[in-house]
This record gives structure tokens, C-alpha cells and sequence, in this order.
């Protein structure tokens, strides 16, 4: 069984553009690292078999192709949906619904799953079910700033995360669900590219 260590990395992340060109997505800084335990399924499973081996203080640039980061960009999980789904007394809250927005979703199954609003009318509302980094390639440039074993304490806490519970350590979170992040990176910055 692989070892469950607790990794944090700063990094930038890239994708490449046009022109030789790349465009800079996200970025995790020191003072709010990516943190993740490994083994666990918490990261790219790419990103983490190349984090994993390196010591505290290492630098890397990895580079992930489309596949081994979050596939290609798939045009049918783009749907339209009856606006009504997202009404509250007849209305839309545009506070939480509007173009850009992200929204948490359930299927029939009770699958939990998130979903980009694209475009909104007064019938319809156009969900991107894709990853928001579907279809790109990927390129981390960063250094690990900690990597040790992870305490059972550490274990159990990434573990209730990533079933929706909290149980004492979800930072920032709401609802108890951190998209598979460790507790505490939530948040500003800290969540997108590293996790499933």
C-alpha cells in the first residue's frame, strides 16, 4: 500500500496559449499552499506521482497533456435546463446564478457534481458540466514547501472532507464540501488545478 504523506507545494499554474503564449490560471502562494495527503485520490493522479517522490524545498515544472489532467473539453455535457430548476419563489437569485457562476448539482443517483451557468434566459439556463479546465493542457511551476508522513489525524480529517462531512478542519469550506481538497486549502487560489 502506498504511503498517505502530507504534501503542501506553492505553484503557479499555466496553460498555453496561442503564439507560444501561456496564460496563468491559478496560483497557490506560500502563505496558501495546496496542501493534499497522497494516496487518497485527492489530486491529479499525474500531478501527484510527480510531486510525491520530491523533498521539501524541491522545485518543479510539470507539465500534464489534456488526458492526464481533467480530458478533453466534451460539447454534450454542455445542457440546456428549464430555468425553473433555479427559481426560489419565481425568481432567480441573481446573487448566486448568473454567467460564470459556479453551482453544486445532484443527479438522480444523488452524485454530487458542479456545473458552470454559460448563458441565461428567461426559459433556459445553459450549464457546462466540464471540467472548467477540461480540454487544456496543464503546466505547474512551483516547489513542495512540506512533504512527511500524514498523521492518522490528518487521514481522517481528508477523509471526511472528501465525503462531505467537515469534522474539525474544513477552513473555509461551506456545506462540508471542499470538492476533494484538504482541509484548509480551500478557498481563494487554493483548490482548482490539484484536485479531482
Amino acid at each position: 500500500m502506498a504511503e498517505n504523506k502530507y504534501i503542501t507545494v506553492a505553484y503557479q499554474l499555466f496553460a498555453p496559449m496561442q503564439d507560444n503564449e501561456r496564460e496563468l490560471i491559478e496560483e497557490a502562494t506560500v502563505e496558501r499552499p495546496f496542501q493534499f495527503i497522497s494516496a487518497l485520490g485527492m489530486t491529479l493522479d499525474a500531478f501527484e506521482a510527480q510531486i510525491a517522490p520530491l523533498a521539501p524545498g524541491a522545485e518543479f515544472d510539470i507539465k500534464l497533456s489534456t488526458e492526464e489532467a481533467y480530458g478533453p473539453f466534451v460539447p454534450e455535457a454542455v445542457q440546456k435546463v428549464s430555468a425553473d430548476i433555479f427559481k426560489i419563489n419565481g425568481k432567480i437569485d441573481s446573487r448566486y446564478i448568473y454567467e460564470g457562476a459556479v453551482v453544486p448539482l445532484q443527479n438522480a443517483d444523488g452524485e454530487r457534481f458542479n456545473g458552470t451557468i454559460t448563458e441565461i434566459t428567461e426559459k433556459e439556463i445553459t450549464v457546462d458540466l466540464n471540467h472548467p479546465l477540461a480540454g487544456k493542457e496543464l503546466n505547474f511551476v512551483g516547489k513542495v514547501i512540506e512533504s512527511r508522513e500524514a498523521t492518522n489525524q490528518e487521514i481522517q480529517d481528508a477523509l471526511n472532507v472528501m465525503t462531505g462531512g467537515c469534522s474539525g478542519g474544513c477552513g473555509g469550506c461551506s456545506g462540508g464540501n471542499c470538492g476533494g481538497c484538504d482541509s484548509g486549502s480551500c478557498g481563494e487560489g487554493g483548490c482548482e488545478g490539484g484536485c479531482k
